[in-house]
């Protein structure tokens, strides 16, 4: 797609002006960190708005992890990609020598202020209208694949669907110093071993137990 034009064309290029640009450039210019500031925020209430109203059944904390997938850091530079942001960026030599316009972090940065640029120049129906084009359509995927939902709740789903007992979770082992240690659990369903896990918590170590559950089961 391409972008809408901008009643103030500073403000798109400034979108787009990494502040490793400002110590190369001779002209007197702002980095995009004040519009990623203002866009992230914009984007949280947009998307936000946009789930509370589309699923009205869904939870809070469900609501929260779906806008957590919608805006984190792999999902905007994806967009960013396909939106060929990359090429749009000012960088200085150094970065642009280390890819600096592949960085997933930089992507990221650069969409939320574009999103932060685009409100200015022509409010939040603009807003609205770019995010319906290039965000919204990943929900129905997130949605359908119950990827906003932890591991352990997508096991206790599938355990109840078959009428079994709720899974267990037990530690087989730590090791490590007392300030680093790291977990081994187990998921038992019915006196079943269905997988092991490790991590630094055992909160952690269920997830991952839980995830191996699942693929095994799958």
């Amino acid at each position: 797609m391409s972008f809408p034009k901008f009643k103030n064309p500073k403000l798109f290029e400034e979108a787009f002006t990494h502040r490793s640009y400002l110590n190369e450039a001779k002209l007197k210019v702002t980095s995009n960190e004040r519009l990623e500031f203002l866009g992230d925020s914009i984007l949280s209430f947009v998307v936000s708005d946009h789930l509370f109203t589309k699923f009205p059944d869904f939870e809070e904390g469900t609501l929260t992890n779906l806008r957590s997938l919608l805006v984190n850091t792999k999902n905007l530079s994806e967009i960013a990609r396909e939106l060929k942001m990359g090429k749009l960026l000012k960088l200085s030599r150094g970065e642009e020598e280390s890819k600096g316009r592949e960085n997933a972090t930089l992507l990221e940065n650069s969409f939320e202020a574009y999103i932060g640029a685009l409100f200015l120049d022509q409010g939040i129906a603009s807003v609205v209208k770019f995010l319906e084009d290039v965000l919204f359509p990943r929900i129905q995927n997130f949605v359908a694949k119950k990827a906003f939902k932890d591991p352990k709740s997508l096991l206790q789903e599938k355990v109840q669907a078959k009428k079994q007992n709720s899974p267990l979770y037990r530690v087989l082992c730590e090791s490590g110093p007392a300030h680093a240690k790291t977990f081994k659990v187990g998921v038992y369903v019915d006196g079943k071993l269905l997988g092991e896990g490790s991590g630094k918590s055992k909160q952690i170590a269920e997830e991952s137990a839980a995830r191996v559950a699942l693929e095994s089961k799958s």
